[in-house]
């Protein structure tokens, strides 16, 4: 035994010190991201702020070069009030203006793609910062274990699901949705709400100015894109926590779920259910629609199916869920045996059934569709409350 438990921190310390080195080089490789970051989004606002200008800029041209026609109307029709050099002047002028607007909107719509390009850089930049955090997370929780006494390893190594290692998982899931969270309003209602309050002040400036018809149609702008704010935000509200599911319950949120996942991906979906339907505890029902949530949105963005299907069969003291779908499959030895890196998804449903003292099976072959059958037993809820 002592034999054993020498090799096992002779393991233990070369482990340690392998990850210990990575862990610093993940960290250099987060800070030039994040430095990065800050580079783009300093430029970002520098394009935003130029953008808002122009736009502007161009909003008056467009006033001016009508106006500007409108006189050379005036002037090219009435001979008697007007002489040849008006009229030279005022189709001169209309001619500046039109050369402007022109020059204008050409800068408009460079200024737009570059704000584009910027925006679409700044998320993928934020991403890697994303991912490299999780990886040094996970590997600090790694290292905390490793670090600790041989005794605990080997306690730990025989009973896996012990409470702390649980307890651990758990916040690290917790720390994943925050970032979720923070990622949807970054990138949907705060965008929104900052294009409001530019366009809200180029109206204010627009009131001063008088120029009431410009003003209305931005105003009519604004509205949609209040509505589109509005959207967002309950779109995010809803992932949080679905009110349907308290008030409704788990079959008519998750059939609206599936209803709605199929017009956002184009993805023909069917729901189905079997048994006779009960509430179960709030708890207990928001772990079903999560997990049938995760395994859709794995549909989607790894398998590129054309169908899938949800079932959810009612039986006594069980709750039977199935999702199969018709996409690109995979062979599941690969997922048992970690040698894919794209299987995180079904990693944490896994931990998500067993927390539920539950069990899940996959059937998949390569362009042969993928079907996860999940059983989650209902009797322990009650001793867990």
């Amino acid at each position: 035994m002592d034999n054993r438990a020498d090799a096992i921190d002779k393991v233990i310390k070369n482990t340690i010190q392998v990850m210990e080195s990575s862990k610093y080089q993940m960290f250099e490789i987060l800070d030039t991201a994040r430095g990065e970051l800050i580079s783009l989004n300093q430029e970002l606002q520098v394009v935003l702020q130029e953008t808002a200008e122009t736009i502007e800029k161009v909003d008056q041209l467009e006033l001016k070069y009508r106006q500007s026609r409108i006189r050379l109307t005036e002037v090219s029709r009435d001979f008697v009030r007007y002489s040849e050099e008006d009229i030279k002047q005022a189709y001169e002028k209309a001619t500046q203006l039109q050369l402007d607007l022109l020059i204008y909107r050409e800068k408009e719509m460079y200024l737009k793609a570059r704000r584009d390009d910027l925006q679409k850089r700044a998320r993928n930049v934020e991403a890697s910062v994303e991912r490299a955090e999780t990886v040094g997370s996970q590997m600090g929780v790694v290292l905390e274990y490793l670090s600790g006494e041989l005794g605990q390893v080997s306690r730990i190594i025989e009973n896996a699901k012990n409470r702390q290692l649980i307890g651990l998982k758990i916040i690290l899931a917790q720390e994943e949705e925050r970032k979720r969270i923070s990622r949807e309003i970054h990138d949907g209602p705060a965008q929104l709400l900052a294009n409001l309050v530019l366009r809200t002040e180029i109206v204010e400036r627009m009131l001063v100015k008088q120029e009431f018809r410009l003003v209305q149609d931005e105003i009519v702008d604004l509205k949609g894109q209040v509505r589109s704010s509005l959207a967002e935000m309950r779109k995010v509200i809803f992932n949080l926590r679905p009110m349907a599911l308290d008030d409704l319950g788990l079959i008519p949120t998750l059939r609206k779920y599936v209803q709605d996942f199929e017009e956002r991906t184009k993805i023909r979906a069917v729901f189905e259910t079997r048994g006779k339907e009960h509430r179960l505890s709030s708890a207990m029902e928001a772990a079903i629609y999560r997990l049938v949530q995760e395994a859709l949105t794995n549909a989607s963005k790894h398998a590129h199916p054309t169908h899938v299907v949800v079932e959810i069969t009612y039986q006594a003291q069980l709750v039977k869920i199935v999702v199969q779908d018709n996409g690109v499959g995979f062979k599941p030895e690969q997922f048992e045996k970690g040698k894919e890196n794209n299987h995180f998804g079904l990693i944490g449903m896994r931990e998500r059934v067993e927390l539920l003292e539950g069990r899940m099976e996959i059937e998949s072959a390569e362009n042969q569709g993928t079907k996860i059958v999940i059983h989650i037993p209902t009797n322990v809820e009650k001793g867990k409350e």
